[in-house]
């Protein structure tokens, strides 16, 4: 199958981190980076890895990463995102937090803020935030997923309609190329539609690896949301679709 061993290492490494640089790699095996290319390109022509700009990943796109790897992914540009989102908060604000490795970022950037009133289905930003400077901190209960310890179900999206706040703040999956804003599981998406209902402005937080993604379950049409936190300027056509939908976009 493999006509290398290198090929086969480099398989195996991917396996177990999900994705590798191509100067990760090289840096690894003792070779050039040029080296390295050539032995991926057998592996991406046979389907077993997909090339990325600056590396190679599963080719599995649909299937979300584990919730630890996602804290890992695109780390920096979470993390702008997530200071500029908390410029746009104000001390006494309430929000409603879904679960996703954006929002546990948002949830840090808010740690010098006061009095806030935090609704969230996802015990990482509930523990971030309680306790915390006068905040009120509500969690929302369910089951619990194993991955992340997020709360889903009827009684989780129960729990979030005796509220109303000011800020429903979402960690999407992707964005597809029509504007439409889509996660991985149907639970996902029907706690975050619920948030949508209770909230009087809807904030999506994505860096620029959702934008073109793809993911199976709606959540919500580019004309839902008020305001878009992202790391960087949108490609064209999603700042006219954003654009025609009265979108206010922060690029951070």
């Amino acid at each position: 199958m493999f006509s290398t061993k290198r090929e086969s290492e480099i398989l195996q490494a991917v396996r177990l981190q999900g994705s590798c640089s191509i100067g990760e790699l090289a840096a690894r095996f003792g070779v050039s980076e040029e080296t390295i290319r050539r032995s991926v390109k057998p592996l991406v022509s046979k389907g077993l890895v997909s090339k990325v700009h600056g590396g190679i990943v599963l080719p599995d796109r649909l299937k979300e990463p584990p919730f630890q790897r996602r804290m890992l992914e695109h780390k920096e540009a979470k993390q702008r995102i997530a200071t500029a989102l908390a410029e746009q908060i104000k001390d006494g604000d309430s929000l409603m937090f879904d679960t996703g490795s954006t929002t546990a970022y948002a949830a840090l950037a808010l740690a010098n803020h006061s009095n806030l009133v935090i609704i969230t289905n996802s015990v990482e930003i509930a523990r971030t935030l309680a306790s915390r400077n006068g905040n009120r901190v509500y969690m929302a209960g369910g089951e619990l997923r194993a991955d992340d310890g997020a709360a889903f179900g009827p009684a989780a999206q129960d729990f979030v309609r005796r509220f109303h706040v000011d800020y429903a703040i979402l960690s999407i999956g992707a964005i597809n190329d029509a504007g439409v804003c889509m996660d991985f599981h149907l639970c996902e998406g029907e706690f975050s539609r619920a948030v949508i209902e209770q909230s009087d402005q809807v904030v999506i937080v994505a860096d620029r690896s959702k934008f073109g993604a793809r993911a199976p379950v709606k959540v919500c049409e580019a004309a839902e949301v008020d305001m878009l936190v992202t790391d960087r300027a949108l490609p064209r056509r999603f700042a006219q679709k954003f654009r025609q939908s009265n979108v206010r976009v922060v690029a951070a």
